[in-house]
């Protein structure tokens, strides 16, 4: 990187001592002439690049612009090189400033028309142009109102981002709860809980991700927990049974879950389910920890987990080591 930085200042450096040299040797209007030639070329180049581009895709309506401002741009280059009727290169040079301008201005709102441009967001939305009112709305900071044109067009998923922008949580989580019912896509639902979140509905955030985790079952745990923090013990306890469920398929295929089905059996007072899962996550550690020193540390907290401190302790002391090992080398 600092090579690439050397290599940068050095590049500046040396256009700046040619450009010093240009006009000590032949004045400042040679360099003047030099830099708009360079100037007009280069963009003349880029110019003929895109034009070639869109004549190959039979864009008409991008090519017939790039191939006339090209045009502009050659002359320009043409006339700073011969260095005659300057006026005309002042003239060249407003010109692509005022294209840069209109550029920037027609960027600005690129999904309305010229004609909506100039016209005002209740104006269209009077005409019935609900998609040029809702950019017009976004433009002037009235979120409220651009989803409401969404609305009308059937955007929800728009009109949920305008309302999330104008601080409306309630109707953007009402919203992406319609998008999932309509397009079935659980994401939907993923969003309505965390919108549901910061509107203080905990309710409605739990029954989005209950419905969530029904096709998303590492969820379960997180719905427990929301459960129990709105004060639903019923529904707690069936979702931590589901979370069971889950982590017990999982367990079986991946050791390391079993700590998890120890947490949830011992929380739902299931001591017996949990002594075996943790004495099974005890084994993956200790044959983890062969392969990896660093599993020494969950072996550690296997052992507590059934009550064996002495262990615990032994394992704990043997991960210690195996981190001032590590340290010492780094060192």
């Amino acid at each position: 990187m600092n090579r690439l930085i050397g290599y940068v200042l050095g590049f500046v450096i040396a256009i700046i001592a040619v450009a010093v040299g240009i006009a000590i040797k032949w004045g400042p209007l040679m360099l003047l002439r030099v830099v708009l030639s360079v100037l007009f070329v280069g963009f003349t180049a880029i110019l003929l690049f895109f034009a070639a581009l869109t004549l190959y895709a039979s864009s008409w309506k991008y090519f017939f612009p790039i191939a006339g401002m090209t045009a502009v741009s050659g002359l320009g280059a043409y006339l700073s090189i011969r260095w005659v009727h300057p006026w005309w290169i002042l003239w060249i040079i407003l010109f692509f400033i005022g294209v840069f301008g209109f550029g920037i201005w027609y960027m600005s709102e690129p999904d309305v028309s010229l004609g909506d441009r100039f016209r005002s967001a209740s104006k269209l939305e009077e005409m019935g142009h609900y998609k040029a009112a809702a950019r017009k709305y976004e433009k002037a900071g009235n979120y409220e109102k651009a989803a409401e044109m969404y609305l009308k067009l059937g955007w929800l998923e728009s009109a949920a981002w305008a309302y999330e922008k104008a601080g409306n949580y309630e109707k953007a989580a009402e919203l992406y709860e319609k998008l999932y019912e309509s397009e079935g896509d659980t994401y939907y639902l993923k969003e309505a809980h965390e919108y549901w979140k910061k509107a203080g509905r905990m309710d409605r955030a739990a029954v989005a991700l209950e419905k969530y985790a029904e096709e998303e079952p590492w969820f379960w745990e997180d719905v427990a927990e929301l459960y129990e923090e709105i004060g639903n013990p019923e529904k707690a306890k069936a979702s931590w049974e589901k979370a069971l469920e889950y982590y017990l398929k999982e367990a079986e295929e991946e050791g390391v879950f079993w700590e998890d089905v120890g947490n949830i059996a011992r929380k739902l007072g299931r001591e017996e389910l949990a002594r075996e899962a943790y004495q099974k996550f005890l084994e993956y550690c200790v044959k983890e920890a062969e392969k990896d020193p660093m599993w020494w540390r969950h072996v550690a907290e296997a052992y507590e987990y059934l009550g064996e401190e002495e262990k615990a302790k032994e394992a704990m002391a043997r991960y210690e080591e195996y981190r001032r090992r590590i340290t010492k080398n780094e060192a």
